[in-house]
């Protein structure tokens, strides 16, 4: 049997949500407009089986189903439309989790969006192979009656937010190329080689590639390093990466940039961190917490953001500290004991964080806004480059 409470927010990831309400504090907030969970729970079971988040005065209305481990197996997003009558069905997301140990972002977990418009088209994006996997896609027109649901009163709701399942006018999802549905290339995989603006003589469009300008190293002891910008505070994301612990040198990449009304200029175009010196195979592009490649269009990457034009190589556990020891060499500059310990590169800045144990290298980028982190993968698939182009 299923049990029903009401809780004033919901955080999907974490499944956590704010206060419990009542039934009628939860029928008045439906009322007014103002946010509401509603949370579906069955005898036994730790996490709930799903959740509904409503908030009428926004237009918004997202839906999740969670299997036992508490991983979201479906979410489903309705967009209230212009005449309030309506719901329009706006997104459709299911991930297929080969067994209980799959972690719920796992590069190799299948998974399929649906995308629909008010205009009666959806485009759907398979990952059979996950995201190291092509992605099968196709356009398909949708029936006024799967695109579109009444919006509902509050004791009017289906006894559970969203089946785990993709509806039957989706059809059959194929695991190769299919009549009707295109082949599009992992979003994850670069098809960029980022070494080329390393190597010296090189040249590229506007560009030629000069001697790589050693820039430091950097500690990472726990194994983890962050690549972020030390000076954007809370709601802009960290990138991480898996590293065998050790001291890594970082370089940048400089290059003489030919310009038709300002003459020839040297720059840097990147900054990277070398973790081993076999050849790359493979790049990767790093992923933050719950970003997920199926949701990328055409052009589009994740990455780390900034606000303050720069980004920053550290431990990832001893960020915070390091962040905090950044922010007294820079208040106290020439007057302080941690002044001493920054040094200039060319591509910014080095932190020693002395008995931390770790460093933080930092690098200008070419602005604000987000720049993806690549990860160059050896033939064995060790992780060897950490790269950031800053300027291309």
């Amino acid at each position: 049997m299923t049990e029903v409470t009401y809780e004033e927010s919901w955080h999907a990831g974490s499944r956590t949500g704010g206060r419990e309400l009542s039934a009628e504090e939860a029928r008045a907030r439906d009322a007014a407009g103002l946010p509401y969970a509603v949370v579906y729970r069955e005898p036994g079971r730790e996490v709930p089986v799903g959740v509904r988040m409503v908030a009428w005065r926004a237009g918004t209305v997202d839906v999740w189903a969670y299997d036992e481990q508490g991983r979201r197996t479906a979410e489903t997003e309705l967009r209230l439309r212009e005449d309030a009558g309506r719901l329009l069905v706006r997104r459709l997301f299911v991930r297929r989790y080969p067994d209980a140990g799959t972690a719920e972002y796992a590069v190799d977990c299948p998974r399929t969006a649906v995308e629909l418009s008010a205009e009666g088209t959806a485009r759907i994006s398979h990952q059979p192979g996950g995201m190291r996997g092509d992605s099968l896609e196709a356009e398909v027109a949708v029936a006024d009656g799967d695109l579109w649901t009444a919006r509902p009163g509050f004791d009017d709701w289906a006894g559970l937010p969203v089946a785990d399942v993709l509806p039957e006018w989706v059809g059959v999802l194929p695991d190769a190329e299919a009549a009707g549905w295109r082949r599009e290339p992992s979003r994850l995989r670069g098809t960029v080689d980022f070494d080329r603006v390393f190597r010296p003589g090189t040249e590229l469009p506007g560009l030629k590639v000069l001697d790589p300008v050693p820039c430091g190293s950097v500690r990472v002891p726990s194994g983890v390093l962050a690549v972020a910008c030390p000076d954007t505070g809370e709601g802009l994301s960290r990138i991480t990466v898996e590293v065998p612990p050790g001291t890594y040198p970082v370089e940048a990449a400089w290059v003489e940039v030919g310009e038709e009304y300002w003459g020839s200029y040297q720059d840097v175009v990147a900054v990277r961190l070398r973790i081993g010196d076999d050849p790359v195979e493979a790049w990767e592009m790093a992923l933050g917490p719950g970003d997920d490649t199926i949701r990328l269009r055409e052009g589009e990457a994740f990455g780390f953001g900034t606000d303050a034009a720069s980004g920053a190589f550290g431990d990832a556990e001893a960020w915070p500290d390091l962040c905090d020891l950044l922010a007294r060499a820079r208040e106290g500059w020439t007057r302080s004991p941690e002044y001493d310990r920054l040094d200039n590169t060319a591509a910014g800045m080095n932190l020693d964080g002395g008995s931390l144990g770790a460093d933080l290298a930092l690098f200008c980028t070419g602005g604000d806004g987000v720049y993806p982190v690549w990860v160059g993968r050896s033939a064995s698939g060790e992780v060897v480059r950490v790269t950031v182009e800053t300027a291309l």
